[in-house]
């Protein structure tokens, strides 16, 4: 299987990046490499387009991961860059060794890096399990497995105190033998860090939250800007939805 080299792991402000068009089907286009998220772990796939050698344009609506043949997940690095519709005619002028400009739609990825880490930020506010998420670029979500009640106005408060306290993002590496050893640090129910690559790649926001995730982030609490809890719902006897919207202030 061919691989994508994943350039979003290490640097999640790179807007765009030269790749080389390995396979295009069906599927999708699989590049060399892509700053391009493929959909996963609650958060969802990038957008944006490639720019051809002769100056034309192929828009991405959307990124996901690779299957194997027989249309199973575990596609390994596999990151495969679907096509809007409307152009089966350019598409049927590509193949496989053309060079290409891959860039994303940033205004939506910053949304999904925003929203991204202010839910580790509500993370640390509600110390529960989490059962549950989506990152979008117009909303998030968490389902934290609890019975007790929310406070909309004491999240909303705290999650701006921590934005405005402007807690540095970081990330890196650890074995999985070290996450084996330090269980504490899953704090997701429903979606496991991916282990048997050797490593796990840790999100840290210092003083605040240090947990599994591959997503893409903000390297400063403060580029979130105001986020504030839309919505509180009680999704069963032991799960409690918190919605994040951005304020109008900020959501240019």
């Amino acid at each position: 299987m061919k691989h994508s080299e994943a350039l979003f792991r290490e640097d999640a402000q790179l807007r765009e990046c030269g790749a080389t068009l390995l396979r295009i089907d069906e599927r999708g286009l699989l590049l060399d490499r892509t700053v391009f998220y493929p959909q996963g772990g609650g958060q969802a796939g990038d957008a944006g387009e490639l720019l051809l050698p002769d100056g034309r344009v192929l828009v991405l609506a959307d990124t996901r991961k690779g299957k194997d043949e027989g249309g199973r997940g575990g596609g390994g690095d596999e990151i495969l860059h679907l096509p809007a519709a409307g152009q089966e005619a350019l598409l049927a002028e590509l193949s496989a060794g053309l060079p290409v400009s891959a860039r994303l739609n940033w205004e939506r990825r910053f949304a999904h890096m925003r929203f991204h880490t202010a839910t580790h930020l509500l993370c640390a506010l509600v110390p529960q399990p989490v059962d549950g998420c989506s990152i979008t670029a117009g909303y998030a979500r968490l389902d934290f497995h609890m019975s007790e009640p929310l406070d909309k106005e004491a999240l909303t408060a705290g999650l701006a105190r921590l934005v405005a306290e402007a807690h540095p993002v970081s990330q890196r590496w650890i074995s999985d033998a070290e996450l084996e050893a330090n269980p504490s640090l899953v704090r997701s129910m429903s979606v496991q860090p991916p282990r048997g690559s050797g490593r796990v790649r840790l999100l840290e926001i210092a003083g605040v939250d240090l947990q599994p995730c591959g997503g893409t982030h903000v390297s400063n609490t403060a580029e979130i800007g105001a986020v504030i809890v839309t919505k509180l719902e009680k999704k069963s006897a032991m799960t409690r939805r918190v919605v994040l919207g951005f304020a109008q202030a900020s959501a240019a």
